[in-house]
């Protein structure tokens, strides 16, 4: 009972070191540890290690694990990626990456937005109950792939590629009203300079792009609930196909 509660603590923890909300830094290390602890016990109770194991046979297999945790929680960070690349494309475009700065709780260098966004799909994950899906998901991993069993690293290379696609995919839905805005504004300023020259309407072009982004920045915020249910189900839907 206890080597089986061990390796799939292995995988647990890794994957939630990795994949979000858990990997914000705003959890302590040793609730992620514990939390890991806690869900392989409820995990483990019906599982079994199928071959005699020896030193080096269990160093193998805790390798194995850890490599399966931090596969599953790189796809599905990258999949809520998304999100916080939305909010950086509306910092480029909006003339907020001047107030670029490192979080710390995520050891980033973001925008305003890419780090209100950030903080937006975590608060969301955790108020939809979208965590437990996340979790669900790799519940369900241990059916597909037992303990001891390797991950298909070519399945998981696939969904990755899929997965940055997806990424830019939902950025741009996410964004792409207020950058259709912000590119009509810069068309507008650009027609403006051209008729009057001496106006130097560039010069109001950061003012005004600013006030546009807080203005219409609702419209995108409001979007982000039904975004982040989307992502979800493209996680949990990754996870399966790696694991299947």
């Amino acid at each position: 009972m206890v080597l089986p509660v061990i390796l799939a603590a292995v995988r647990v923890t890794v994957f939630l070191v990795i994949a979000p909300p858990f990997n914000h830094r705003a959890i302590p290390g040793t609730v992620k540890a514990m939390l890991g602890v806690g869900l392989a016990l409820a995990l483990a109770s019906s599982m079994t290690v199928p071959v005699e194991v020896t030193a080096a046979t269990l160093i193998a297999m805790a390798l194995s694990e850890a490599v399966t945790g931090a596969g599953l929680g790189v796809l599905v960070s990258l999949v809520f990626s998304a999100v916080q690349s939305a909010g950086r494309l509306i910092d480029m475009l909006g003339g907020f990456e001047l107030g670029q700065a490192l979080d710390p709780m995520t050891m980033t260098s973001s925008g305003p937005f890419g780090r209100f966004y950030q903080l937006i799909a975590v608060v969301l994950l955790f108020v939809s109950d979208g965590y437990q899906l996340v979790v669900g998901g790799l519940a369900r991993s241990f059916d597909a792939l037992p303990l001891g069993a390797m991950l298909d690293l070519g399945a998981l290379a696939g969904q990755l590629t899929e997965g940055v696609s997806q990424l830019f995919l939902a950025a741009i839905q996410v964004a792409g009203p207020l950058i259709a805005v912000l590119f009509l504004a810069d068309v507008g300023l650009g027609l403006l300079t051209r008729v009057a020259p001496a106006l130097n309407a560039f010069a109001l072009g950061f003012p005004l792009k600013i006030l546009i982004t807080l203005t219409l920045g609702s419209i995108t915020l409001a979007a982000l609930p039904g975004v982040v249910d989307w992502l979800t189900d493209q996680a949990i839907r990754g996870i399966g196909e790696v694991v299947r």
